[in-house]
């Protein structure tokens, strides 16, 4: 007899989902540095607008992506506990946010806090600085 609280399979199915995510975090933020490396390269190079433009969106995508990774890995860590399904009534959603709460305090799930967080400053900083949609406006 298995003890604590057993997790449905559409949770289990989005725990397992975020694992993989969570894998290939490294990978991402590879290629979000290479794809920064290009960026700065361009800029110094002095390359023409729309060839830069195209770098930024790519640099945004890219850091976009690793912090999807990084958000997937903090619940990853977490645990299953913190997982409410779609069709969940009050109660079991409420139960899951306060799991995530209490996970967030583990010093285990600190470490990838701080990495979503660092992105996501990252991410927010490069939207300010550089257009990354088409036509829009600063």
């Amino acid at each position: 007899m298995p003890l604590g609280r057993r997790v449905g399979k559409d949770v289990e199915g989005l725990y397992e989902a975020d694992q993989r995510l969570a894998g290939e975090y490294r990978t991402l933020l590879g290629a979000a540095n290479r794809a920064e490396r290009a960026l700065r390269d361009a800029q110094a190079a002095g390359v023409a607008e729309p060839e830069l433009h195209a770098l930024t969106v790519a640099f945004d995508a890219a850091l976009t992506e690793a912090l999807a990774a990084a958000e997937a890995a903090e619940r990853a860590e977490m645990g299953p506990k913190g997982y409410a399904p779609a069709d969940a009534d009050a109660k079991t959603r409420r139960t899951a946010e306060i799991a995530r709460r209490k996970a967030k305090a583990r010093p285990s799930v600190r470490p990838w806090t701080a990495e979503a967080v660092r992105l996501r400053t990252a991410r927010e900083a490069h939207r300010l600085s550089y257009r990354t949609v088409p036509g829009a406006m600063l």
